[in-house]
């Protein structure tokens, strides 16, 4: 006798995780804390460190105008949540043991301040994304992923030498505008998010978008998604919802492997 067809688990007891929300802004700071120790240490895991270049900055979600950092100096891959470093917009130091990359705070306090909906701004020396960078252009929507960026990322078509200069810093503020991201010419990536992890999983698709487009230019003349295919798609997959939901599985395989991180 044929045994009956399984009945179907109701949607609503199947498990889905979705981000937090907190009413104690001390439990958001704590997580937002150790989700920028996780996504550092993805980063150095995919080598996206390079010397001392490179920086997630998660704004504080009391001090709105005060932002954790990695210390200026330690490897992506060894930063705990007890090494990160609370500086304000001017790069100062008002919490932690270390210096920060002015640098870093030159571009990304700019940017906090010109978009009070960004908590995370993610920016590093990639490989790929240095690469293209060189070309002064935008990616193309020549894959699914990419068009997460499609008509969401911008140019700043200009290089001066290594930011240092306010003005400068405001210059690219202004080039990302509204958007997820900006490609600094001859420099490399940046990308903001709603979230933590939202900002490192734009920057890691970034930067594989930048690796694919490198990649198929080199193969041969690759064939456009359409305009109306390309916006559809970034509706679909180019929020930050969708973003946080793509990072998680690599969350849980760094927190699992890194459980360090967390003193």
């Amino acid at each position: 006798m044929t045994e009956p067809a399984p009945t179907p688990i109701p949607t609503d007891e199947l498990h889905f995780t979705l981000p937090t929300a907190f009413a104690d802004p001390a439990d958001e700071r704590r997580h937002r804390k150790e989700r920028l120790a996780a996504a550092l240490r993805a980063f150095g895991q995919l080598g996206y460190d390079e010397g001392v270049s490179g920086h997630i900055t998660a704004r504080d979600p009391e001090l709105t105008d005060h932002f954790w950092v990695n210390p200026f100096g330690m490897p992506f891959a060894h930063v705990r949540v007890s090494d990160l470093v609370l500086a304000n917009g001017a790069g100062q130091v008002v919490q932690g043991h270390f210096h920060v990359n002015q640098a870093a705070f030159a571009i990304h306090a700019q940017v906090h301040a010109a978009r009070p909906d960004v908590v995370a701004v993610a920016h590093s020396h990639s490989t790929h994304g240095r690469t293209f960078s060189t070309l002064g252009e935008l990616l193309e929507p020549i894959s699914q992923d990419v068009c997460a960026f499609y008509e969401d990322h911008a140019l700043f078509d200009a290089y001066t030498g290594v930011v240092v200069d306010e003005a400068e810093a405001r210059r690219i503020a202004e080039a990302l505008g509204p958007h997820k991201a900006v490609i600094l010419r001859n420099h490399g990536l940046l990308t903001v998010g709603g979230s933590v992890d939202a900002a490192a999983w734009w920057f890691m698709t970034m930067e594989r978008a930048c690796r694919t487009q490198l990649m198929a230019k080199a193969a041969g003349k690759p064939v456009r998604i359409g305009h109306e295919d390309a916006m559809r798609t970034r509706e679909q997959i180019g929020n930050d919802l969708v973003a946080w939901i793509n990072y998680q599985p690599l969350y849980e395989r760094v927190a699992r492997a890194e459980a360090g991180m967390f003193d």
